[in-house]
């Protein structure tokens, strides 16, 4: 189908969807990131160490989240896909409120697994939707506008949460940021309609496809997986530093919570959302020239981003701190709408919600499961030998690994125009 064909959805409506599905992204940010802006309250208030913080807001919702996410991509390359999110978002969103009833660990525990089991059904199917309502050419920057939702949320997560723990309680703000989260999601089942499935791609309807048949076709691959691991330890920092550096500002630079949650708020939230969207925008600009500019992109940030990155850890100045995280969240994020794209180019329509949830399986393991974890172990570990200082080069040690995710996509690079061949 081509853009001027009548029966395709209006230009109006396309983005009314991607709108839509980029608000449900923002809170399924928020609620997740919302933790991250509490983890000093509930450590105070629950007795818990930055090993069990890691583990909490890394690990343990990572696992959760990415077994939970194979399942619903099979799913949703077979049934209602805009359904399947719906549910989704209401039942995470109900975990989250019920995240402030916790009363230990444990309980606290038990709630953000549902938080994870929930939202694993929210990022598969609405890549797989979005790429139907949007063509080849144009899906770099649809898939990077709908990845702003993820500082979408956590300028509201750390700014609202923030507030609303300083004023009420931590215990309050999870209500107060997951009840929404239901109410909307019934609004999206009155507004969004699931659109026909490779309406934009040579063919037509696909076959549905069997989880054996794409990672068969996957296999075939190799720039998949270079994308896969390359992301996930892009991921490795920005989930790994990024949920303690609120933690960072208030050990290090004073900062109250209040503080922390506005400042890190506006400045990731506004930042990372420019970089994202610039990062699709600017490969589907520059595509059209070479096609591998889709993974050139997300390099040259990676390796730009470094410089601000690593002042944001070493600096004195808080207010030159807090100007040295812009260009790094700009430049650190350029990466996961181009990437996302380029997997979904890779696999037939029938196959792209499996192939999210497979890259998400990669990034999140990787990224969300051992970035915090290790960040949290490293600074218990450095606490004998750096004293107040232990987070610090916990994250500096963290900073560092991540350069390996650059390595990981200049293959990929290599071997895309080979792979985007065998798609035909």
């Amino acid at each position: 189908m081509s853009p001027e064909d009548p029966l395709a959805p209006s230009i109006r409506y396309r983005w009314t969807v991607l709108v839509m599905l980029t608000l449900v992204y923002t809170f399924n940010f928020i609620d997740r990131q919302i933790l991250v802006i509490l983890q000093e309250p509930i450590k105070a208030d629950l007795g818990l160490s930055d090993a069990q913080l890691g583990l909490l807001s890394g690990f343990s919702f990572a696992l959760v989240y990415v077994t939970a996410g194979i399942p619903i991509a099979w799913l949703a390359d077979r049934g209602n896909r805009r359904n399947i999110v719906a549910i989704s978002l209401g039942f995470w969103s109900f975990m989250t409120a019920l995240s402030g009833l916790a009363q230990n660990y444990g309980q606290l525990l038990a709630a953000r697994i549902g938080v994870g089991i929930g939202e694993a059904g929210g990022s598969p199917p609405s890549h797989s939707m979005v790429s139907d309502y949007f063509p080849a050419k144009q899906r770099g920057t649809a898939l990077s506008f709908y990845s702003t939702g993820i500082y979408i949320g956590i300028l509201i997560g750390f700014a609202a949460g923030g507030w609303i723990a300083e004023t009420f309680g931590w215990r309050v703000a999870f209500f107060l940021v997951g009840v929404p989260g239901i109410f909307y999601a019934l609004l999206l089942v009155w507004v969004v309609k699931e659109p026909k499935r490779g309406q934009w791609d040579p063919g037509g309807v696909p076959a549905k496809s069997t989880f054996k048949a794409t990672l068969a076709s996957l296999k075939e691959r190799p720039t998949f997986w270079w994308i896969s691991v390359g992301c996930a330890f892009t991921a490795f920092i920005s989930y790994g530093n990024g949920n303690f550096m609120p933690s960072f500002l208030m050990r290090s630079h004073g900062m109250t919570l209040g503080e922390v949650g506005l400042a890190l708020g506006l400045i990731s939230g506004i930042s990372g959302a420019v970089g994202t969207f610039l990062g699709g925008f600017l490969a589907d600009k520059l595509g059209n020239r070479d096609i591998r500019w889709y993974l050139w992109i997300p390099i040259i940030g990676g390796l730009t981003s470094m410089v601000p990155a690593y002042y944001t850890l070493l600096g004195s100045n808080k207010t030159l701190v807090l100007a040295a995280i812009i260009p790094s969240q700009i430049l650190s994020t350029l990466y996961l709408g181009p990437c996302i794209a380029t997997c979904h180019n890779l696999v037939s329509p029938g196959m792209r919600a499996m192939a999210s949830a497979i890259l998400f399986f990669i990034l999140n393991m990787i990224g969300l499961g051992l970035g915090p974890l290790t960040v949290g172990l490293l600074s218990d570990h450095y606490a004998t030998s750096f004293g107040d200082n232990n987070l610090r080069y916990a994250m500096l040690t963290t900073l560092t690994i991540s350069i390996v995710g650059v390595g990981f996509l200049l293959m990929g690079a290599l071997s895309l125009k080979r792979d985007l061949a065998l798609r035909g």
